[in-house]
């Protein structure tokens, strides 16, 4: 609950601010508070921006003294009093048995069976005792955020976006036809750019002429999703391949078309710098960058004054950016509010767009919009070239040279934090013998991080096991890795419960952490192991990945830059309480902080409300489970019936209950190859568990699948391809999970 409440307050915050608020770096200072697109009193009303978000943050307090009687490993399984009747049901292997006796669980394949929810109907048609996990949970927690946020976009923001292109694009045109000189081409470009985004929500608008040729070669382009080419617009180089629509956005046209079009808006940057000598000075030439500083203050200057419908265009785009700043953050990219600001400081308030043409009050204004924060990660703008010698500071020139702004810019995330400080230049040569996952030929440099892993994430939240299979597999061997690695784990520490509960994206983070936590005395004999240590970094994994996949649209990815050279028994709820009290946190605030922006509709409301009610329930039965206590006749068959339980929340289309997702969350420009972060089908894991009464008993339940794999730019997987993939030519699990799972 703690987890739910404070994400939902954490994405209020972000939507109130039209900036980042608080970003990983190192700066203090807030910056303007524009407008809120909330309620009045969700402003932050002199308590600052993590005040105005706690508002919707409840914390639910647990505290439980573990009292489970131990057994010993390995498990004489003689001794449980239902081995011999599950294992004739399902047929157990003979590894399968010794590994479930020698950590008292063990994983199993389940077929190809991708609906988590049918496994605990087949379980109890079986009589074997429900053994109920934090992977169904979590699980379910990703289809109402996924649905919800699909639900939002598909009836309220398509039309909202597609009203606010059409509004932008008439008043760029006005401004070209009654603006000369370089002006005129800044307005020029802004009706490509609006046409460009229009006609991706509509194919059959209507377009001027004079810009027809860019439009359609841009079109060409993305719909070609080869990779990386100029941009016919922006004259700087685009990565193509990021407009093929992927995760909740494959489901119909109306979200195809809205992922395109918002994927423009997030990714094509009007810069601030220019240079002589592009790409090794600047991304794009002076006078590109002057023009495109023209272009972002035309739009600036225009979106307070201009009305769609009645509606301020302002309005509109606060609606939709703080909505999304909820669900996922702000942006690390300067705003047009922030240029807003800019203009008055430089303009003063009676600005008039014809000022712009005035050299030196232009060179004012980029001096001062440079002095703003600088984006946090580099998300592939333009032909980014790192010079010789290779240091970590020279990721800071990148940051400086892709800093302008974005007119619904991509989203700052805390992982694509990590992995950004965790790849080249931030981390140095390798200096191990192997051959691990993360290393890559980077050309004119040589071996280096190229790749991050989703175990960097887990060991910067906590996990220590995560941290011994990077060392282990060679993935920490590279110069001053350990330095970065540990400068953000203490950055990381150093957060309070105010700042994990940001926003819903980090709340989820946070829930996760619950699970990373190495149990102590007094918990079940099975969860003591390392192996259970592996299982939940898997189930984190997993939850981790549907995280990425609902997000795929707003989350900004991070870019490794080019080197400067060329161009019936007794049931079980597994007994993490901290974690379910975390999660009910998170629905709560998820549920409250919706519907206070009117957004949420009645049935979804009601299904926030019917998974807070299970949470509830877990909390109090896994509470007495590490008690110790015997549960009552009801709990017994709850768990028991727990797939009915879930039935309220899975009345939805099959396509947002199947687990088989898959998101690319970096991609590495030297190979041209992304990394991949998929789900695959539904495994089951079987585990003994001591009883009050004495008894050892063994249960089983469903678990994720991970798969972490690199794959071709110009190839980025779709939920669609990831299937196929998984059918014919699936790609090895992690070496570090065979500690817990035997395929046969």
């Amino acid at each position: 609950m703690k987890i739910w409440t404070r994400i939902v307050a954490l994405l209020v915050v972000v939507g109130v601010i039209s900036a980042v608020v608080w970003t990983l770096s190192v700066r203090e200072q807030l910056p303007e508070i524009p407008p809120s697109p909330f309620p009045s009193e969700l402003t932050y009303a002199g308590a600052g921006p993590k005040g105005a978000f706690a508002l919707f943050y409840e914390p639910e307090n647990i505290s439980v003294e573990p009292s489970v009687a131990p057994y010993t490993l390995p498990l004489d399984l003689a001794t449980t009093s239902n081995f011999n009747q599950v294992n004739s049901l399902l047929g157990l292997t003979e590894n399968q048995t010794n590994l479930l006796s020698a950590n008292g669980f063990v994983v199993v394949p389940h077929g190809q069976e991708n609906d988590i929810v049918d496994v605990y109907d087949y379980l109890k048609d079986q009589d074997i005792p429900i053994f109920v996990t934090s992977d169904t949970l979590l699980h379910l927690y990703h289809i109402q955020f996924n649905e919800i946020l699909k639900i939002i976009e598909e009836n309220e923001f398509f039309d909202a976006i597609k009203v606010m292109t059409q509004t932008m694009l008439n008043d760029s045109s006005n401004c070209y036809d009654s603006l000369e000189g370089d002006l005129k081409e800044a307005a020029k470009r802004n009706v490509a750019y609006f046409a460009v985004a229009l006609e991706l929500l509509d194919p059959n608008a209507s377009i001027p002429d004079f810009v027809q040729s860019e439009v359609n070669e841009e079109l060409q382009l993305i719909e070609q999703h080869s990779g990386f080419a100029d941009s016919p617009i922006f004259k700087y180089r685009e990565d193509y391949s990021q407009y093929v629509p992927r995760g909740h956005y494959t489901r119909s046209e109306t979200l195809e078309k809205y992922f395109k079009a918002m994927m423009w808006y997030g990714r094509m940057a009007f810069l601030i710098k220019g240079g002589q000598n592009p790409p090794f000075d600047a991304l794009v030439l002076e006078e590109d960058a002057r023009i495109q500083t023209m272009q972002a203050s035309l739009i600036a200057g225009s979106m307070e004054r201009v009305n769609a419908d009645n509606t301020n265009v302002e309005n509109l785009w606060h609606r939709i950016y703080g909505v999304t700043a909820f669900f996922v953050g702000l942006a690390d990219d300067l705003t047009p509010y922030e240029y807003e600001n800019a203009i008055l400081e430089v303009f003063g308030e009676t600005f008039d767009p014809s000022e712009l043409i005035d050299e030196n009050k232009l060179l004012n204004l980029k001096a001062t919009l440079a002095n703003m924060r600088l984006p946090e990660i580099y998300g592939g703008t333009g032909y980014a070239v790192i010079l010789p010698p290779f240091t970590p500071e020279k990721l800071d020139d990148v940051l400086q040279a892709s800093q302008g702004m974005r007119f619904m810019g991509q989203r700052f995330v805390p992982d694509s934090y990590i992995f950004q400080n965790l790849v080249f230049p931030a981390v140095g040569e390798y200096t191990g013998s192997g051959e691990p996952f993360t290393k890559g030929w980077i050309i004119g440099f040589g071996w280096g991080r190229a790749f991050s892993r989703g175990l960097d994430v887990m060991a910067i939240l906590g996990s220590e096991r995560a941290l011994e299979i990077l060392e282990k597999e060679g993935d920490t061997a590279y110069e001053n890795y350990a330095q970065r690695l540990e400068n953000l784990r203490a950055k990381f520490r150093g957060f309070d419960e105010n700042n994990w509960n940001r926003n819903l994206y980090w709340s989820w983070l946070y829930t996760l952490k619950a699970l990373l936590v190495e149990p102590g005395e007094g918990y079940p004999t099975f969860m003591r192991t390392q192996a259970w240590q592996d299982k939940q970094l898997n189930t984190a994994l997993a939850s981790w990945t549907e995280l990425r996949h609902d997000t795929i649209l707003y989350v900004k990815q991070p870019f490794v830059p080019w080197v400067g050279i060329s161009p019936s028994g007794a049931g079980y709820v597994e007994p993490v309480p901290e974690f379910y009290s975390r999660l009910l946190a998170l629905t709560k605030l998820m549920r409250k902080g919706l519907t206070e922006m009117k957004v949420l509709n009645e049935e979804a409301s009601e299904k926030l409300r019917h998974l807070e009610s299970i949470l509830n329930r877990l909390i109090e039965i896994s509470t007495k489970e590490l008690q110790n206590e015997e549960l009552s006749e009801w709990e017994y068959a709850f768990i028991r019936n727990f797939d009915e339980a879930l039935l309220p929340l899975v009345d939805i289309e099959s396509e947002g209950m199947e687990t088989t997702l898959v998101a690319d969350v970096l991609t590495d420009t030297n190979s041209e190859m992304v990394l991949e972060e998929g789900v695959g089908y539904v495994d089951l894991i079987l585990v003994a568990y001591r009883v009050p009464d004495g008894r050892i008993i063994v249960g089983a339940g469903p678990v994720l699948s991970h798969y972490e794999f690199k794959y071709p730019m110009e190839e980025r997987l779709t939920d669609e391809a990831w299937v196929e993939l998984l059918q014919t030519n699936p790609p090895n699990r992690a070496s570090w999970v065979e500690s817990f799972f035997v395929q046969s």
